[in-house]
């Protein structure tokens, strides 16, 4: 027998439902030839969502920069021949040959080298022009973001991990963060050993946060002795969908001011609002200096759903200096980044065109502004249809405005001794639809949903999900 080992117990302890026992009996059945129907996690591209041409062109030019040649003498030959049947189409745009090679210029070796530990330059320039247009800050207004407050990591997941590792420094060290929550926190500050602090933002008001659920989530931790740092704000919202008003927004703000908290700004959904208005809290911020915060955004979600390509960025605004010493935070940030040496290369590139959209009146341009109405519109239209289905369960109900990728529903007639998991995992071994029950986030009584899959599947799949479920409440 091997001999034993000790490990981290706050790891041992450390929780991810997106990828829990639900998920993993869903692969397991797979495995076995059933028919499965992966709603558990917001991984566009494996439920069918085409990658965006722009994006793919672009790196497969930059990982093998030979082609851009070979493109431009395939077209020559074929705009000298009278026999072929290709067309213009058939042929990589000129428009992004040449942006290939600008890029290339850029990187200055490929994408095979090493970055700066921040990440290319260019790319950290590119994204404070992409905040300032989205937030409107003009040069005048001092509010413009700042390169060397960049940095460029594998996903936001990444920048969150780096920020929540400095943060906690005692084992009374908290930070709050909304329940329902993505686990990516509570898994996160459990491993670095914090208090997880949670506020409960209002469900049937479309979760809406006010003052006093803050305070009073505050003000009891404090009286347990916790240290409280940071408080984490999802918007769009994971799990629930739902999209912050102005009126939170400015509330959070303020409450972190009076109580010298820094926020964390998960905003990898800003371009998933389905009608709806996204309000930056760098822009609410404004020109108040005194509450630092760490904004995130990534290339996983959005129109581009780049997941496994793990690209994102973290922005540092209002730069707390670190107690006993003559470092600022943003240096302790670079130190803590150049012990990975950089993020990787095609995500950090994969960044800069998702802040870089092509832009005029060109073809490139047309077919991006195409499929980006394209895979928006039809996220909509699925995530109502699955909205209509709930409207046919008996006791579901689900508030607050369609953003993000997912359905957080409320299952009000659960029968007398069942609960939240035990009904996803029979919604799963019934219709074979993987979904995670409401208590892996922190709250009890609900499932989410990724309204991802295709509408030829939701067709399929929601009517059995609402034969199963009428079936199941009746106990």
């Amino acid at each position: 027998m091997s001999a034993t080992i000790n490990v981290n117990q706050n790891i041992l302890e450390m929780e991810y439902a997106v990828r829990g026992p639900i998920p993993q009996k869903a692969a397991k059945l797979k495995q076995e030839g059933r028919n499965i129907i992966f709603c558990n996690i917001g991984n566009p591209q494996a439920l069918g969502q085409e990658p965006m041409s722009y994006y793919r062109q672009i790196i497969s030019l930059l990982e093998e920069p030979r082609k851009i040649a070979r493109e431009r003498a395939l077209k020559e030959l074929f705009e000298e021949s009278t026999a072929s049947d290709l067309r213009n189409d058939d042929f990589i745009a000129s428009e992004i040959l040449d942006l290939s090679e600008e890029i290339l210029a850029k990187t200055g070796k490929g994408l095979g080298a090493y970055t700066e530990s921040k990440g290319y330059f260019f790319v950290r320039e590119a994204i404070a022009d992409f905040i300032n247009r989205r937030d409107g800050f003009a040069p005048e207004s001092g509010l413009l973001a700042d390169p060397e407050q960049i940095f460029l990591t594998d996903g936001a997941s990444d920048g969150a991990k780096r920020v929540l590792d400095l943060l906690i420094a005692k084992e009374t060290d908290g930070v709050m963060i909304p329940i329902p929550q993505y686990p990516l926190y509570s898994a996160t500050i459990k491993m670095f050993g914090g208090v997880q602090v949670n506020y409960y933002p209002d469900e049937e008001h479309d979760w809406a946060l006010n003052r006093d659920a803050l305070e009073s989530a505050y003000t009891q931790a404090a009286e347990e002795g916790v240290n409280i740092k940071a408080i984490v704000v999802i918007n769009p919202g994971n799990p629930t969908g739902a999209i912050l008003d102005e009126g939170s927004v400015h509330e959070v703000i303020a409450f972190a001011k009076e109580r010298g908290l820094a926020i964390i700004a998960d905003e990898v959904y800003q371009e998933n609002l389905y009608g709806g208005e996204f309000i930056s809290f760098a822009r609410a911020l404004g020109d108040e200096k005194s509450v630092a915060l760490f904004s995130l955004h990534s290339i996983s979600k959005g129109f581009y759903g780049e997941c496994g390509h793990r690209g994102g960025y973290l922005e540092v605004r209002n730069t707390p200096m670190v107690a006993g010493t003559a470092l600022n935070f943003v240096d302790l940030l670079l130190k803590q980044a150049s012990v990975s040496l950089c993020s990787n290369t095609v995500g950090q590139i994969m960044t800069y065109l998702m802040v870089s959209p092509p832009n005029g009146e060109s073809s490139v341009r047309q077919q991006f502004a195409t499929e980006k109405e394209e895979v928006l519109g039809t996220l909509y239209e699925k995530a109502v249809m699955v909205r209509e289905a709930f409207k046919k369960m008996d006791g579901v109900e689900v508030f607050g405005k369609t953003g993000a990728m997912y359905l957080f529903p409320r299952l009000n007639k659960l029968p007398a001794g069942t609960d939240d998991f035990g009904y996803c995992m029979a919604l799963l071994e019934e219709t074979g639809l993987c979904t995670v029950n409401g208590s892996g986030f922190g709250l009890k009584n609900h499932l989410r949903i990724a309204f991802l899959p295709s509408k030829e599947q939701l067709e399929e799949v929601l009517p059995r999900w609402v034969e199963f479920h009428n079936k199941y409440v009746k106990g």
